[in-house]
Order: C-alpha cells, then structure tokens, then sequence
C-alpha cells in the first residue's frame, strides 16, 4: 500500500500538500523530517512533513518526494502545535510562520539561473549590444550564475532586458538548480598514528631534528595519547602548531614518517569553553521577598507580572529563577526586545552559568543559527537561551521557564514580512505547551499586561525601591517655546541642558541623549520656495545623513543624492533642518570638543558586533557621552551615568495612534531610569519640550506608574480599545490610487455586513504610499472572547469572493492583529 505525506512549504498559502512517499524512502520519511518536492512547473522546495497517511487524495495528481534529507526529525514537539496556533491567531498562513522560523540554512530551494546554451547554432553574425556582449562574455567565463550576481559581478543596471534579449535569440537558456545555503564550519585536526608499544620507534623516526621531536613531544601531551582511550582529546592542528613553535612544513614531514594523520572535524560555531566564574548573587532583602512572592505566585498562576522599577534588581532575581531550573534539568528562555541587551547580559549571565548560556538573535549569520539550531536539537542538556524574538521559534527539549524582560516593548512586535507576531505573546503559548512558567518583567509594563495582572488573571509581584535603596532620577521639564523666546537656546539644547551637562561631565560623570530619531536632519527644504525632497516610491519625506551625503526614505530604504540646486525654482537655497541622532552627535561636538562621544542607532549598529563594541566602550569609560535613538532606552546598565536629556520628547507624544501615551510614558521613564543607578550618585533627567504643561508630564515626574495606569485604562475602557476589545488592522495595497479607493469601499462595505459597527473605515494612513503601492486601512474590532480561527475564516472567505473580481488583480490584503 502506497503511503503519503502531508507536507508544509515555506510559501504564503493556507492548505498543506499531498506527496507520495517513494517505497525506498519510507523509512527515512516521519513527522517533523524534511525533503524535497517539486512545487509548480520547475520550482523544488524544502517541506517539512505534518503528517504521513494512507489514503490517496482524489482530483489531482499526486507527485513523488524528490528527496529524505533527514535521519531524524529537525522539530521537537510542540513546534508545529506553535506554528498552527500563531498562523491562526495572527491569520496568516502555516507556511508564513515556517519560513520565519526556521533558518534559511535548513530550507534547501531551488534557484533560477542563467547559462550559455549548449546547443546554440548563431546564424549568421549575431549583432550583440555593449550590455549583452559584456553578459554572455561572463556567462561563458564562469559559468551558470543568477541574475543577481551578474548584475553584481558587472555593476550593470536593469541587466534583466539585456538578459531577456539573449534568451529570446536562444543564446543563454534558464535552468533551476538546488542550493543549500548552509556551510558547516570544519577545523583541522591532528592524531597520533602509532600506539604506546611503539613509542622509542616513533621517536627514533625524528632523531637528530629537534623540530620533529618538539612537535611529537607536544602531540602526545596535547592528546592525552599515553592516557586510556576515552580520555583522549582532539588535538586542533593551529594549536599544536602554536604550542610546539613549530611550522605546517614540519607537521607535514611527520604525516609523511606516519607518524600523525590529519582530518577535518566539523564543530558548532557556538561551542562555548569558557568557564563560570562568580556564584549566584546574593539579593537584598527586597529582592528575596520578590523572589518567594513569584514562587508562591506561581501556585495560583502560570504567568506572572515582575513590576519592578529601573535598577530594583530584576535581573539578579531571574538569575536565581534560571539556577532553579537548570538544577531541575529544564531548559529556560529569557526573551529580550533588543539585540543590543544581550551584550551586557550575555555577560552577566555567563559568569553564572558558564557554557549553558546559548545566545539567538537575526544579527546572527544563516550559518550561526543553523548551528544553534543543531545544538539545541542534539541536546537534551539543561540551558538558559537568552535572545530576541526569533528566539521562540527553536527546537526546545523541555522549557521549564521563560523570562520576558522589558515585556511592554514594542520590539517584541514583528511588523513587516507575516507573521506579524508579538513574541511576549507568542512566548506565553510556547511556555504553556511546554507545562513551564512565565515571568514578565518591566518597570512600565504593558496596559494590557498590568489590566490582566490586577484583574487576577495573571500574578503581581511589586518591586518598587531599587537596589540599595538608591533614589529614582529627578526628572526636570524644560519649556522649549519659552527658551527660544528668551534666546536661551544653542540649536537643539536650551541653555540649562548645556549648563548642567557641563556640570556632570566636570564631575566625571557620563552622560545619555536620547534623540527619537536618527540620521542628521529629519528634512530637507528650499528655504525660497520651500520645495522638499520626497521619496519617488512613497508619500514620505527624505531624511538627510551627512556620513554619506545622500538623502534616504526610512521606509523603503532608496537614496537620493541631495540637489545643490532647487529643481523647482532653480536657486541654490537647499538647506537641511531638524535634528537626528547624527546632527545632534555633530552638535555635542561643538559644545564639548574635549570628549568622547558615542552613537547608538540602526546606522552605527549594522554589524553584528557594532552593539557590543558601542555598550562595551561606554561601560568601559571609553566615551562620556552616548547619543542614541530608542536603543539607549532598553535594561542598558552603565554605572557612570548622572544625567539623561530627552531632547524631543514632542515627537513621542504628538503621534496619531491610540497607544502614543503609553509609547511616551514608557519610553521616557525607561530612559530615565538610566541615570544615577549606582550608590552616591544622584540622577537627573532632563526633558525638553514645547508642551511642558501636557498632563503626562506630571506622572513621569513622580515615576508614577500607577496613576498613569488608571487614566490610562479609563481613556481605553471610554473608547473600546484593548484591553476591552481585540483589534485587527485590514491593509489593502494596490498601485493605482483611483483603484484602491473604490476597492477598499466596497471591501469595507462587504465586511461592515458581517461584523456590523465592529468595522471602522477605510482610512489613509499617515503614509498612504510605500514602494509605489497605495494603502488604505480597515480596522476591526472584536471582542476579547471571539475565536480567532473563526474570524480567519470569515475573513479568507471574503477574499476568496473578492478575489473572483478579476478587477481585483494585483491586490494585496493582509492582516495586523493586536498592532502595537
């Protein structure tokens, strides 16, 4: 009896597909394995199989595997349970959250490329163009290559119709070829080749060249050769090299003498050798209370809140949960929102666990988090994986506990490709399939988090003095609008921030900026006719970056060069106003020419060592003063720190959104909390702003959280928005704007009929086009109790009928749930 396999693809549709399981292969075919399969014309994909059934599926043909690549499965349960639960949740399909999780390493495709055809017969004297010639001449050089890289390797641009040329006259032809993305890292070893018996004749063979004996002596010591079998080690061939002073020639005389024998080993990028090297820490009285209150917590609930203001202690007490775990022989996931908190973190948690730290973020390269991906999976060791939100997405064995820290961010929230998960949330199902519990921690937390922890849903721990009992910053508003009038200010600082950083800098403190945004000036302008770059692809104005003088859409990522000249009136008036992190950096400069200063944000942080080397060199005293953008507000512990200065905190406040008062409040607090974390030394927070009567202000300066909290969850109850309600964003895109607008109506009309006065819209974002594709918005609420694989299903239906319109070609819907 023939078998099959239900196969999930890594491609954006809502339905599995049947694939007949070749008799050969089907001891190598089983839940969780992956292979091969050809998808379409010529395409070939890596599928991972659900499910493996007898029956034959009616009306179509079913195709055979191509290829078992797996002896054992590459997923752990629950895994696939996960992926099914966040494409229902967050409708989208399977295969969306399938590509997200897994790295691109293990998903071998096939890929489109292009090559001199074999068969080609020129008739007569084929007439090329400077393009084609310069094409087909690579091709024949180096052969099969994809369109990318000949676009690369000849700096040509839209070499796509020179291709298409040579294609039509049959001169090059298309072939798909499987790739596999993933190279193992392999060192080179080196072993012993004779036995203990043998021993005076092995050294009798490099009598007279004390070069050779050196490297034999060193071998036998590194190797632990005279020692019994099972407690020999791998000897890495630099290492000896190193340890006998010796050079490749030497070590190749004595593989020549059959003496040793060399071999490749491949190993884990991430095989961590280092040792700990400090016990837990000890906690404050406070801290200790905390600490019991989460363990009692935890019999009554599975998820607990750790409300802890800034510098209270939170991670020493997470230390202590991890060790309980670890000594259980679980596995735990510490969650972080930003890559650049595992710098400091990974660090203090090496210190404690040693080599049972794994650290996972998308900074990693393919290859890095493959391996980590293999270690995790060959292992069923007890660890702690401290990283960022892909972090859920690994092969645990048994999670007894997950840490969210800093659980309000909103870096937790994957915007842009599907899923659009929030991985707090999504972090709270893992755990709960795996039986562990959860800890979320902040000292902001989440409206949504704090409604459920005060209305007995979730656990609440308080832990609200910091450390030693050190004194929250004292937090000073600057008027703006009254500075600029008494001509107190020096471009984007007022008088007193200069004044009082001067002060904290004399007294060898360190100091934070905090700018919400980055490159040098967010706009740049004709001061005679006030004509203002825009990006060609989207309703969006340029921001200027001065390192490499070029104008750039933060949103499609084009560049522009800035104009000398104003091509609407002609003049040469193009000048540059706002500020970002990049001018304020060049302004602090100025101002105190004699120190160091450092910036932390998207364009100083590209490579994955960036973070470390920036929060390692101000932790060091090798800087006084870091400009930063959102990264300089999240868990980031300097001990030098006195002063923090929110240079625009109007920008924070003033956004069009129902959560910007929560974004501000935490925000500014979080950074706050910054300054004066350490015992004699008193912080203080400057913020700067035109609105210094605004009501949220009031709250900030007296930390009070809980008043905020209370206005806050008022306004939402007021108004239906979550907690009390769930929302979900409709996004329609379309390149014709008349278009769009007629489609979005009818779209919203046809949905209002189901789900009545729960559908709002449509709307024009704020930013109405992005890479020449005009959005509208539809948004939906529904209550906290509905199903959402119901809504899902109402929701495809409505496409599905929608999509019958064959005006509706090229459309793009997809969906936004719990938008953060």
């Amino acid at each position: 009896m023939d078998k099959y396999a239900e196969i999930l693809l890594p491609l954006p549709l809502d339905t599995s597909f049947t694939y007949r399981i070749p008799k050969e292969m089907e001891s190598r075919v089983a839940v969780g394995h992956r292979v091969i399969v050809p998808f379409g014309a010529k395409r070939f994909y890596t599928g991972i199989v659900e499910s493996i059934v007898t029956k034959a599926p009616e009306g179509f043909e079913v195709k055979d595997i191509a290829l078992a690549l797996d002896d054992k499965p590459i997923l752990r349960h629950p895994q696939l349970k996960l992926w099914h639960w966040i494409a229902d949740y967050y409708l989208c399909s399977a295969g969306d959250v399938y590509k997200a999780a897994v790295p691109s390493g293990l998903k071998i495709e096939s890929e489109t490329f292009i090559e001199i055809n074999p068969d080609y017969e020129p008739i007569g004297d084929e007439i090329l163009s400077e393009r084609e010639s310069i094409i087909f001449q690579l091709l024949d050089h180096e052969g099969a290559m994809t369109v990318g890289t000949v676009a690369t390797k000849t700096g040509l641009k839209n070499v796509q119709v020179a291709v298409n040329s040579l294609i039509d006259r049959g001169m090059i032809i298309i072939s798909e070829k499987l790739v596999e993305r993933y190279r193992p890292l392999r060192i080179a070893c080196v072993r012993p080749e004779f036995d203990p018996a043998s021993i005076s004749e092995a050294f009798a063979k490099v009598k007279g060249a004390p070069k050779q004996e050196k490297l034999l002596l060193a071998l036998i010591e590194m190797s632990g050769w005279q020692r019994p079998e099972n407690e020999h080690k791998e000897v890495i061939r630099t290492e000896l090299l190193k340890r006998a002073d010796c050079t490749s020639a030497i070590l190749l005389t004595l593989e020549k003498k059959g003496l040793l024998s060399s071999y490749k080993k491949e190993i884990n990028r991430f095989a961590y050798d280092g040792s700990k090297t400090i016990e837990l820490p000890r906690l404050s009285s406070a801290q200790a209370t905390a600490l019991h209150e989460i363990h009692q917590s935890w019999r009554q609930h599975d998820i607990t809140l750790l409300h802890g203001v800034t510098s209270s202690g939170k991670t020493e007490i997470y230390q202590h949960l991890i060790a309980d775990v670890i000594r259980r022989g679980d596995q735990a996931l510490f969650l972080v929102p930003e890559i650049a908190l595992t710098t400091q973190l990974t660090k203090r948690l090496q210190a404690v666990f040693g080599k049972d730290v794994i650290v996972y973020h998308s900074k990693f390269s393919d290859n890095e988090r493959v391996d980590i991906w293999k270690r995790l999976l060959d292992t069923n060791n007890p660890c702690v994986v401290l990283g960022a939100r892909s972090s859920v997405f690994l092969p645990f064995y048994h999670l007894g506990l997950v840490i969210v820290d800093e659980e309000h961010e909103s870096s937790f929230k994957q915007y842009d490709p599907a899923p659009r998960y929030n991985a707090r949330d999504v972090a709270i199902v893992l755990a709960s399939m795996h039986g562990a519990k959860t800890l979320l921690g902040s000292a902001t937390p989440s409206i949504e988090t704090y409604y459920k922890a005060t209305a007995g849903k979730f656990g609440l721990v308080s832990l609200l003095k910091r450390y030693n009992d050190i004194p929250l910053p004292d937090i000073s508003v600057i008027d703006l609008h009254r500075a600029r009038q008494t001509k107190k200010m020096s471009g984007t600082f007022s008088l007193e921030t200069v004044d009082r950083a001067r002060k904290a800098l004399s007294e060898g403190n360190q100091i934070i900026l905090f700018q919400p945004r980055r490159g040098y000036s967010p706009l740049a302008r004709c001061r005679q006719c006030a004509w203002t770059p825009r990006c060609t692809k989207c309703d969006v104005a340029l921001t200027y970056h001065r390192d490499i003088d070029r104008l750039i859409c933060h949103y499609c990522g084009s560049e522009y060069p800035l104009p000398r000249v104003c091509p609407q009136c002609k003049e040469p008036a193009i000048e540059t106003l706002g500020y970002g992190t990049e001018r304020v950096e060049d302004e602090v400069t100025k101002l105190f020419p004699e120190k160091r200063i450092l910036r932390l944000d998207l364009d100083t942080t590209r490579n994955k060592s960036s973070y470390e080397t920036i929060v390692d060199d101000f932790s060091a005293r090798k800087g006084d003063i870091l400009v930063g953008t959102q990264m300089v507000t999240k868990g980031l512990d300097f001990e030098g720190v006195s002063l923090v200065g929110v240079l625009n905190a109007d920008m924070l406040i003033n956004f069009p959104d129902f959560r910007s008062s929560e974004r501000a409040f935490n925000t500014i607090e979080q950074v706050a909390g910054r300054a004066g974390r350490r015992e004699g030394q008193s912080g203080q927070v400057l913020i700067q702003s035109y609105e210094p009567s605004h009501p949220l202000f009031g709250y900030i300066i007296n930390h009070d959280y809980l008043g905020f909290y209370n206005h806050e969850i008022a306004e939402r109850e007021r108004y239906f928005y979550p907690p009390f309600t769930r929302i979900i964003y409709l996004y329609l895109k379309h390149r014709d704007r008349g278009l769009i607008d007629r489609i979005a109506r009818e779209y919203g009309r046809r949905l209002t009929d189901i789900f009545g006065q729960r559908i709002y819209g449509p709307e024009r974002p704020s930013i109405e086009r992005i890479n020449n594709l005009y959005i509208r918005k539809i948004m939906l609420k529904v209550e906290v109790e509905a199903s959402m694989k119901r809504v899902k299903e109402i929701l495809r239906e409505v496409y599905n009928e929608a999509m019958q319109n064959p005006m509706l070609k090229g459309l793009t819907i997809y969906y936004d749930v719990d938008p953060f």
